[in-house]
């Protein structure tokens, strides 16, 4: 094992105590499934989190199963969804809550969900931890940043080469216990402390202890 590898391999037992202490509090993460999970993903896209919120909870309160989504108007989806822009991501939803009725279900595996209209890498990863309990890491700019920093690696994180060697390496180091809470973890830690530019605020970091950066 390498020393990036050591570094890495002991962000669970940092950040998952930190994380129950201070996770941001979020409707989708106060009740957990694969549908609310990833209804919350699509809508993160491009948006910020404090301007989901609210969105998320209408759009829960008048399509509350996957099956009303995949039977809604389109007419009435595009207007709940207007204001978050980006509208190919609501006729994604729609079509692949069709899919996924059809199927009787949501799949429970990372290429299953990878599978569906507008759905990607990272969020078939979140939904896959967070709702069925894999060891499949959701890898964005945030968690990128995180793992470059503490395992002390100067490779360009924005090349997708590097991006899949980082995948490969935090897939190594995950938790077979709450998998969605440590990816959870590291999007907090890479939200609220190990910002981009100049201004981690390394004082206040559970990871601080080892991390190279």
């Amino acid at each position: 094992m390498d020393e990036m590898e050591n570094r890495l391999a002991r962000l669970p037992g940092a950040l998952l105590p930190w994380y129950r202490e201070n996770r941001r509090v979020l409707p989708w993460r106060e009740e957990v499934s694969a549908y609310r999970t990833w209804v919350s993903e699509i809508m993160l896209q491009q948006t910020r989190v404090a301007a989901v919120i609210p969105y998320f909870q209408r759009f829960m309160a008048a399509y509350p199963t996957v099956e009303d989504l995949a039977a809604c108007d389109e007419g009435e989806l595009m207007r709940l969804w207007a204001g978050l822009g980006y509208y190919s991501r609501a006729r994604n939803l729609q079509k692949a809550a069709q899919e996924i009725t059809a199927l009787g279900g949501f799949p429970d595996t990372y290429d299953g969900l990878l599978a569906l209209p507008g759905i990607g890498d990272y969020t078939a990863s979140a939904i896959a931890a967070a709702a069925f309990g894999r060891r499949e890491p959701a890898v964005d700019g945030n968690v990128l940043r995180v793992a470059a920093r503490v395992g002390g690696c100067e490779l360009d994180i924005l090349d997708s080469k590097n991006r899949r060697q980082f995948r490969r390496r935090m897939e190594a180091v995950m938790p077979r216990q709450e998998p969605g809470a440590f990816n959870q973890a590291l999007m907090d830690l890479g939200a609220g402390i190990c910002l981009p530019g100049g201004g981690p605020l390394c004082d206040t970091c559970p990871a601080a202890d080892f991390c190279a950066a």
